[in-house]
Formats: structure tokens, C-alpha cells, sequence
């Protein structure tokens, strides 16, 4: 066989593997999530999509290299004819100066992301699935407070957290709009301490179930 007929039906075959991919995507969502860590990362897995594609990534890395990872994923997915719909950061404030955190968001947005922040831990979403809270803790205590919320010892990568905290999502989700709302009149993330937007990314997961 001549390498004119190989180089032919390679062609082919590529051409019949993205026909089948986008057979697959036909009237679906394409959203990708780049997340900072597995706890972000175990969580969103956990959601039964029918309707959507996801691809969810966990970077280990700081906020810039997150939002470059994204950056990275988007232009790979347009050369591979695979274009995502939705691009999503999810990072927290940590130990993030208020104008570093504040430039992230903008980063992100800046580039089309949307982005399910949390000032100051990600964990804050958890709790909210309890009760309201509107002082501003650190991470650590977070996590203690989660041990008695919980019942049990917080461990940041339990795989059934979704599940565990689903009958009470909407008192999640109707506490983080509450908080949001208490800082009407600033304009930096920064100064919302407490609050998380990653209820927006739920809301916008849920439509897709």
C-alpha cells in the first residue's frame, strides 16, 4: 500500500472521529472548570450531568497559573474544532492581597471566564448550606465549624460531599445571594468578606442535570 493511500485514510479517520465527537456534542454545552484544588475539583465531578459535556481540572497551582492554564485549555479546544461554551475559574481568596485577588477576577473576566470565587475559602460554601454567616474566619476555622456542622471530621477530599449536601443546597444558595447583597455598595471582591459566587456556577450546573 503506497503512503498516498496511508496518508488518504488517516485523513479519513480523523475526519470520522470529530464527525462522531461532534455527533456526541450535538445540542449539548461544552463547560470546562479549572479549579485550584481537589476539594473544588471532587465536588463539581460529583454532578450527575445529562445534558452538558464537562471537563474539570485541578491545578494545584496558584491563582495567575490557573487562569493561564484556562487561557491554555480554551485555545486547544478551538485548534482541536472543540470550543467550550463556558469557561469557569474557581479559586479562593487564601492568602491573596486584596489588589492581587481583585486582579485575578479581572484577569479571568477579562478573557471571557466566568469566575466562582470564594473570599476567603471555598469551604464558605459549605457552610452555607447550614446557616448564614456574614463574619468574615479564616480557613481553619471553617473547618471546625464544619466538624460540628457535619457531625463528623471535615476532610477536604471526601467524594460524597455533593451528595451529602445536596438536600440543602437551595439554603446554600439562598444564603450566598444574601451575602452578596449585604455589599451592595462596594465594588471590589476583596472587601466581600464573607461571601462566594460558586453558587452561580451550581445554578448554572443544575440547568444541565
Amino acid at each position: 500500500m503506497g503512503s498516498d493511500d496511508l496518508f488518504k485514510k488517516g485523513k479519513l479517520r480523523a475526519r470520522m472521529v470529530l464527525q462522531r465527537k461532534k455527533e456526541l456534542r450535538c445540542g449539548r454545552e461544552n463547560i470546562l472548570i479549572v479549579c485550584e484544588g481537589e476539594t473544588e475539583k471532587i465536588y463539581f465531578e460529583a454532578f450527575p450531568l445529562k445534558m452538558a459535556n464537562l471537563t474539570i481540572i485541578g491545578t494545584g497551582s496558584n491563582t495567575k497559573t490557573l487562569i493561564k492554564r484556562a487561557k491554555r485549555e480554551s485555545e486547544d479546544s478551538i485548534k482541536r474544532d472543540e470550543s467550550y461554551d463556558q469557561i469557569w475559574c474557581v479559586f479562593d481568596r487564601d492568602s491573596l492581597s486584596k489588589e492581587q485577588f481583585n486582579t485575578a477576577i479581572q484577569m479571568a473576566e477579562s478573557r471571557g471566564f466566568q469566575v466562582a470565587w470564594s473570599n476567603e475559602a471555598f469551604e464558605l460554601w459549605y457552610v452555607l448550606h447550614f446557616e448564614y454567616l456574614n463574619a468574615g474566619i479564616t480557613r481553619d476555622q471553617y473547618c471546625q465549624k464544619l466538624d460540628t456542622l457535619i457531625g463528623r471530621k471535615y476532610e477536604k477530599t471526601y467524594p460524597y460531599m455533593y451528595i451529602e449536601m445536596l438536600p440543602r443546597q437551595n439554603t446554600a444558595i439562598q444564603n450566598a445571594e444574601k451575602l452578596l447583597r449585604t455589599y451592595h455598595d462596594n465594588t471590589q471582591p476583596a472587601d466581600f468578606n464573607p461571601s462566594t459566587k460558586v453558587y452561580l456556577l451550581v445554578q448554572e450546573l443544575n440547568k444541565y442535570l
